[in-house]
């Protein structure tokens, strides 16, 4: 069985409206791009991984708190073992998309913390939209 957190003791239920999904996603993300942010940087330009490197891990550590999160409190969705495989391929779906931007840019830009916060602003941005509506169209809809 998938990983669960005790976010909250309401009953889940896929009738959360779209304004709510939308914000409780956007909350979610800040905070899961806080720890993704910080774990690249620090990774970065502190212990001097690779741009690519770096990304990777605060990418892993962001969306496993924000999966964690979203299923219970966003979506209001029962634990499922086939959405949580479903969540998995749509991650390294998103994965891909944010690395491999993320890198990227970085290619392209100057090596400076400032440089890597705008490229982690973009990949982070695209990797949400495409997040958000898989999960809510699809993957959340899921039996």
């Amino acid at each position: 069985m998938p990983i669960e957190l005790p976010f909250d003791d309401e009953e889940a239920s896929t009738d959360v409206d779209l304004r709510t999904q939308v914000l409780r996603f956007i909350a979610t993300g800040v905070l899961s791009a806080v720890f993704d942010f910080g774990l690249t940087v620090l990774l970065q330009h502190v212990v001097e991984w690779s741009p690519t490197w770096s990304k990777a891990a605060g990418f892993i550590l962001g969306t496993t708190i924000a999966y964690l999160i979203n299923r219970r409190w966003t979506f209001r969705a029962e634990p499922s073992t086939v959405r949580f495989i479903a969540v998995v391929a749509l991650y390294a779906v998103t994965f891909g998309v944010n690395v491999g931007v993320y890198g990227w840019l970085s290619d392209l830009w100057d090596n400076t913390a400032i440089y890597s916060a705008v490229a982690f602003c973009i990949a982070q941005g695209i990797a949400t939209v495409i997040n958000f509506v898989v999960q809510r169209a699809v993957i959340f809809k899921i039996k």
